[in-house]
């Protein structure tokens, strides 16, 4: 049958083809007319003109972006791909661009901002996908240590660099069949992302002669990069943690115009340096320098001082791992899917893998540089020898599973110190385990979902104990102090004791922020407000809290007296509402950024479970916000004895435009810890009428 668009009763877009480009033609038509604002949002990110569509408040993005050479590198790795893959690639661009011709590309938002998309380049998915990953990488942890260190001395950088990183929640487990109901595997998990409107991820179906998946997929990139499910074959990944991006600093100096850079052998010309004008809505346009060293482009600095280059492996190897995407969808096998991610770049990736004849598998796909352990902590100095990437990567791990694995962003499953610094507390890694065991043999879909919804709180024993330190304290703070010890260190949206907890929490990360050892780290940094979020002070106490708690006092940090501080605080207005009366989703969107408020939608205010360090990662900022604006962005059970009986949900909803009934149809179910069928027969489709060619 010729191409088509069929739609289930979610309007999930199930896309049929002729064949493999065909069928990313389809998929880019389909994502151009769904999610038309989203996409354009992103291509404007990878070409650095978010400001000349939106205004100044898009110029520190742009800057960055520019001076990173996101759209070069865009286009140099889309010329680096092999003819095949390119062809297919352009085909989604070709599609992307058919819905412009064809006016479905409209939005609510190019109307609110007078703007309008444009044609696209045959490498801008890439572009999009690089700028989904650029900064979920190692490199901001790095600007955060050297703050650390000019501010409170080198030795306190370990006070917020054990088991302590920033925004890390992604699950992911697997059983073999003889843990399950039916005697086939299970895969199921969630990945954690900003909470994005619309999703970051879409749910699709991508078929023609030679595949059929399911699965999610950033709009605006062809195939289902990090989960999916081929109906003999399915993966799912969570962030490795590996640290694959190093920054250097830089000695650079300009003779008359020609710009060099201080080497492991001496002054070397640079390999770039140009200016490029960044357009502003509503105001002058802006220039600004762009250099790129023989380690990478400089994103701090310049000249004058100051600079800092960053090297990836995406722009050091010319590639940006799309070579795998195409064979993931033709995967038939487990070992199919282990070929396929040999191709993976970046980012990193922890990847679980299973296959109907029970074949487990888990490995970590992706580029990490062999190089000096030194450059994993701070940046380091451009010109020594001993800092230079060797052109060699390090040897992943791979192994067969035999019952359980579990990935969140932990140690063990990350590789470890051959490939990281810091990696999530394992908590999260050891509940999910623990509930996997209690609850098998016999697992089967619904004993995944459960496993989802988890409340228990990781880091409760660690703070519980705090609370029992002997401390004399009024007779109000004093009874706070036992209704905490008597609560079960669940972070139930129902809970008045949770929501007590939560509040004696924030008030204990901003009392130690405020001690006198921590409070310098609130002085001013000298990088650029991009990297804000990273270089935060309540935030990052926030994170460190329980590395704070068992090291802060040998420091010099008075935690004790931070806990009775805030004991006192919250007895003398203890909160009265629930945890969830407080801990509401957050949806982030690009216009709450840009341009005057209220001109991006909104979703029904949702109460939420869960919170940061539970296996439901609802993340909360302690001392800044109780709200989650970051948290499960996709959650799936992939079953391998029949694909029907999988399940999945997203947090809104499967349009992009808000007067769609499927913009925020799924927040409810998403909310309550409840999973959609994957629909796998035609027949329970509706077909759209209109032909996209």
């Amino acid at each position: 049958m010729p191409s088509e668009i069929f739609r289930d009763t979610w309007g999930i877009p199930h896309l049929w083809a002729d064949s493999a480009n065909d069928l990313s033609f389809l998929q880019g038509f389909n994502a151009a007319t769904d999610r038309s604002w989203q996409i354009e949002m992103e291509r404007w990110r990878s070409e650095g003109r978010t400001a000349e569509h939106l205004g100044a408040d898009g110029l520190d993005w742009d800057r960055f972006a520019r001076r990173m050479r996101l759209d070069d590198t865009a286009r140099r790795c889309f010329g680096n791909l092999d003819a095949d893959t390119r062809r297919w690639c352009a085909a989604y661009v070709d599609g992307v661009n058919r819905a412009l011709e064809t006016g479905r590309r409209d939005a609510p938002e190019f109307r609110a901002t007078d703007t309008a998309p444009a044609a696209w380049e045959p490498w801008t998915p890439l572009g999009v996908f690089l700028v989904h990953h650029i900064l979920f990488g190692t490199f901001p942890n790095k600007l955060w240590r050297e703050h650390v260190a000019a501010t409170l001395g080198d030795d306190a950088v370990d006070l917020f660099s054990i088991e302590a990183p920033v925004w890390a929640g992604s699950n992911a487990w697997a059983a073999a069949g003889s843990l399950t109901a039916s005697g086939s595997p299970l895969i199921a998990g969630d990945p954690h992302r900003l909470l994005e409107l619309p999703g970051v991820y879409q749910q699709v179906r991508l078929a023609c002669p030679e595949f059929d998946a399911v699965g999610l997929a950033f709009p605006g990139v062809p195939g289902v990069q990090h989960f999916g499910h081929t109906g003999s074959a399915a993966w799912a990944v969570t962030n490795a943690m590996a640290d694959y991006q190093d920054l250097f600093r830089e000695q650079l100096r300009d003779d008359d115009g020609v710009m060099s850079a201080l080497g492991p052998n001496g002054w070397e010309p640079v390999r770039t340096h140009h200016q490029e004008e960044i357009l502003v809505r509503g105001s002058a346009p802006e220039t600004v320098d762009v250099i790129e060293t023989a380690r990478g482009p400089v994103i701090a600095g310049g000249a004058d001082g100051g600079a800092l280059s960053l090297r990836t492996p995406a722009r050091a190897a010319g590639t940006l791992g799309f070579e795998a995407l195409l064979p993931l969808l033709r995967s038939r096998s487990a070992a199919d899917v282990e070929t396929a991610l040999e191709a993976w770049v970046e980012p990193v990736n922890c990847a679980l893998v299973a296959d109907s004849t029970g074949d487990v598998r888990q490995l970590v796909a992706g580029k990490v540089p062999a190089r000096n352990r030194l450059n994993r902590v701070r940046p380091v100095p451009g010109w020594s020898a001993d800092h230079q990437w060797t052109g060699a990567w390090e040897k992943l791990p791979r192994s067969h599973v035999p019952e359980l694995a579990v990935n969140a962003n932990d140690r063990d499953s990350g590789g470890g110190d051959q490939l990281g610094l810091e990696f999530a507390p394992a908590h999260r890694a050891r509940r999910i385990r623990h509930l996997l065991e209690e609850r098998g043999p016999g697992l089967d879909a619904d004993a995944m979902r459960r496993i989802h919804v988890d409340t228990h709180l990781g880091s409760w024993p660690a703070l519980r104990a705090l609370l029992q330190e002997p401390v004399a304290l009024s007779g109000a703070a004093g009874a706070l102090r036992e209704r905490l010890l008597l609560w079960d260190g669940h972070m139930d949206g129902d809970s008045s004791d949770a929501g007590v907890f939560a509040a004696w929490r924030s008030a204990l990360v901003l009392a130690l922020a405020r001690t006198p050892k921590l409070l310098p780290l609130a002085e001013p940094h000298a990088h650029s407000p991009l990297f804000g979020p990273w270089l935060y002070a309540a935030s990052r106490v926030g994170f460190a809290l329980e590395t704070l708690i068992a090291d802060g006092p040998a420091a010099g940090v008075d935690v004790a007296g931070a806990a009775r501080e805030a004991l006192e605080e919250v007895a003398a207005a203890a909160p009265a509402g629930t945890w969830g009366s407080s801990h509401t989703v957050l949806p982030l969107h690009a216009l709450d950024d840009h341009g005057p408020r209220g001109l991006a939608p909104a979703v029904p205010a949702t109460k939420l479970s869960g919170d940061t360090g539970c296996v439901l990662s609802t993340e909360s900022l302690p001392g800044v916000t109780d709200r989650s604006f970051r948290g499960p962005v996709a959650r799936y059970v992939w079953d391998l004895a029949d694909r029907a009986a999988s399940r999945w949900i997203v947090p809104f909803g499967a349009a992009g435009h808000q007067d769609d009934p499927h913009f925020a149809s799924q927040l409810p179910l998403w909310a309550e810890g409840k999973l959609i069928p994957v629909i796998t027969d035609w027949e329970q489709l509706t077909k759209e009428n209109h032909d996209p060619r």
